[in-house]
């Protein structure tokens, strides 16, 4: 009889997913997901003699989640640096002429087996015309200090399987999720890493412009991520999936789960992010009603994706 029953449900869902209306989603699911998988250039600084070449996907910095590449490079010799201490603070400045910046690394790593610094810069939004980013790079040559910032631009992510969130937690604190990878799923279990970081509150005056103690973030550490997909349109009825795993940080301070993906389309990843001690900083439990003809509850935390 049990049995039964579910075949009636399985052809009930079917059914319900060929004939309720999906307009508002097809131009989205018919979009072409872009996947960029090679460094470039994607901004040159200079100072005397020395270059400074950040290298990022596609060459572009994107709303989210980048993965940067620094060189320090002596323009006479053509050589790289590799023992240089290595600062780098995005800012950006409102029409209003108020500064803030977004998560990143300011102390870059030198990756010895690729010949770079290494670094991140989690972009919280895009360039328009009453806000600019502007990146601010030290270096140290020799006990020399050199000190160069520019103007770049941010471009919106149209990957939905990278978009981020920002939000104050229960505890007050100002956080950031970034979807790291994949950037272009399959329908199977794939393996999803994200990066949860803390805006660090000042807890001194203001130095001298731009001072990285006002602009101080941080990966939190030992959080658990607790997932739950689901199909949100009126046809999909907010369907699950099963073999899903919640996400833990790994030992490169990003987190590692699994997302199963049964079908394409339009996805929403609830989630409920908990501190080290077990305790909900954000994020509800998502009822399990199946929803034909209804869009689906969200958490109170979540994150769009789309492929």
């Amino acid at each position: 009889m049990k049995s039964f029953n579910f075949f009636v449900i399985a052809i009930f869902f079917v059914i319900t997913s060929c004939t309720i209306d999906k307009t508002d989603y097809e131009a989205e699911i018919d979009s072409e997901v872009p996947e960029y998988y090679e460094f470039k250039e994607a901004v040159s600084l200079t100072s005397g003699i020395y270059k400074i070449s950040i290298e990022a996907l596609n060459g572009t910095f994107y709303k989210g989640y980048n993965e940067l590449h620094l060189k320090v490079i002596n323009t006479q010799t053509n050589q790289s640096l590799n023992t240089s201490e290595v600062t780098f603070l995005p800012v950006m400045t409102n029409a209003d002429g108020s500064t803030n910046s977004c998560p990143h690394q300011y102390n870059l790593e030198y990756n010895a087996a690729n010949g770079y610094y290494n670094g991140y810069s989690l972009f919280t939004s895009e360039s328009v015309t009453t806000a600019s980013w502007k990146l601010y790079v030290s270096f140290t040559v020799d006990n020399q200090k050199y000190e160069i910032n520019k103007d770049v631009s941010v471009e919106k992510q149209s990957n939905k399987n990278l978009n981020m969130t920002a939000f104050a937690g229960k505890d007050n604190e100002q956080y950031f999720i970034a979807l790291v990878s994949p950037q272009k799923p399959t329908v199977a279990e794939n393996k999803l890493v994200a990066g949860i970081y803390k805006y660090n509150k000042p807890t001194t005056p203001a130095g001298t412009f731009p001072d990285p103690s006002q602009f101080s973030y941080s990966e939190v550490t030992g959080y658990t991520l607790k997932l739950d997909p689901r199909m949100p349109e009126p046809s999909m009825g907010n369907h699950s999936s099963p073999n899903n795993q919640d996400l833990t940080q790994q030992s490169d301070g990003l987190y590692h789960g699994v997302v199963n993906y049964t079908m394409t389309g339009n996805w929403t990843l609830n989630l409920i992010m908990m501190n080290q001690n077990g305790l909900i900083l954000k994020g509800t439990v998502v009822p399990t009603d199946f929803t034909p003809g209804v869009e689906g509850v969200k958490s109170e935390l979540y994150i769009d994706t789309l492929f």
